[in-house]
């Protein structure tokens, strides 16, 4: 039986309507990739601060430890990369 304009019209409304929904089902975080975008987050924001104490340091014991933590939080920061 032949389909009229409406049916073709309302069945092209909800493959629309599937195909936007799709990728974003598909897009969803898993438990994984959140916990590892919110440890490199810690990391960065861990950094910024080492860098800030690291301007204002003029002790040259705590400026060597601040220099080594940097060091330590770029290679950890390398391999999320």
């Amino acid at each position: 039986m032949a389909r009229g304009w409406e049916s073709k019209s309302v069945e092209s409304q909800i493959e629309s309507f599937e195909a936007v929904l799709r990728p974003a089902a598909k897009s969803r975080p898993t438990a994984e990739q959140i916990e590892r975008d919110r440890e490199k987050g810690n990391l960065v924001l861990t950094r910024k601060r080492v860098v800030h104490d690291l301007e204002d340091c003029h002790n040259p014991r705590y400026r060597k430890i601040l220099e080594e933590s940097l060091a330590y939080l770029d290679t950890k920061l390398a391999g999320f990369k």
